[in-house]
């Protein structure tokens, strides 16, 4: 059975989620996979990553057109896509009432969508 785990912190993202004015939110990854595509992504693209790990910890349901939106569909429902580079994506569930984002895609963009 695959186990939730702590998305690993860029190391730029740490500083801009800790300047945040509230509480952040638990960012983690639904597996340990998960985990490992999200550390390539890191090694690849560094400050595109610092951002998204920022914007996942202090606000992952704010809308940013062409870069972060709600996946439509009913297979996608609560699902939410992040754009980290013009070929990467992440892929997550916020859960506001635990203030709580799983990561359950990150890695190359893929079409159709992954379903949480």
């Amino acid at each position: 059975m695959s186990r939730e785990e702590p998305l690993t912190a860029p190391a730029e993202g740490r500083s801009l989620a800790d300047q945040a004015p509230e509480e952040p939110w638990n960012v983690v990854a639904r597996n340990e996979r998960v985990n490992r595509n999200w550390e390539s992504l890191i090694a690849k693209a560094p400050s595109s990553a610092a951002r998204c790990y920022a914007d996942l910890r202090l606000a992952p349901m704010t809308r940013r057109p062409g870069r972060v939106f709600p996946l439509r569909g009913r297979q996608y429902r609560g699902a939410w896509e992040y754009e980290v580079t013009s070929g990467d994506r992440v892929f997550y569930a916020p859960d506001p009432q635990q203030r709580k984002v799983i990561v359950y895609y990150a890695g190359g963009h893929l079409s159709p969508a992954p379903a949480p």
